[in-house]
């Protein structure tokens, strides 16, 4: 059985808890650096992108998670982990992690009172995902290969590179867990690599 990490430094951590159980996996909060030795992928919840980078650094997570991005651990950003992902931020020189070759542009559906919801169609799900949309940012550019997984009025909303994830819209606050289980399968492939390796 695989264990999935939730970044608990701040953001949305118990509803991630919430849906990874619900799919039969253990969930692990991750406030140590030491605990992604002991994980088979992890979640970047959403929050607050510059307050989780701050956390990021006083906690000394930045290499850790570098280097769990470079042994092809997966990796599934949600709305403030999509910011944090990015090579790239509109209107900001200071990207994050930079492991997926997007550029972000933060806050960009407008602030908190600017939350909704929509119907979205998404590449390897057959019926439409509810999704919800909070202070979201979306993928402003991708790069080719970046393969977009949903847009929602002409923006890039969801999308996947090798083992990075990125949603700019929060599923873990639905009862709907199927986009949840595009990244259990990331982490289950991923898995039986090093396994058959």
């Amino acid at each position: 059985m695989q264990t999935i990490g939730i970044l608990g430094l701040q953001g949305a951590v118990a509803e991630h808890v919430r849906q990874v159980e619900a799919l039969g996996l253990n969930a692990v909060v991750v406030k140590k650096a030491a605990q992604l030795q002991d994980i088979d992928g992890l979640i970047l919840p959403g929050g607050e992108s510059t307050t989780m980078r701050k956390l990021i650094d006083r906690y000394e997570f930045f290499d850790a998670l570098k280097a769990f991005h470079e042994a092809k651990k997966p990796i599934f950003g949600t709305c403030a982990g999509m910011v944090l992902v990015a090579n790239e931020l509109v209107d900001s020189e200071n990207a994050h992690l930079q492991i997926m070759d997007v550029t972000v542009k933060r806050n960009a559906f407008g602030r908190q009172i600017a939350s909704f919801e929509a119907g979205l169609d998404i590449d390897g799900l057959n019926q439409p995902f509810k999704a919800v949309f909070i202070r979201a940012p979306y993928i402003e550019r991708a790069g080719e290969n970046v393969d977009v997984l949903a847009t929602y009025d002409g923006k890039i909303v969801a999308a996947k590179q090798e083992n990075v994830l990125a949603s700019a819209f929060h599923p873990e606050l639905t009862n709907d867990t199927r986009f949840l289980k595009l990244f259990v399968d990331m982490v289950k492939e991923q898995s039986l690599t090093e396994f058959a390796g």
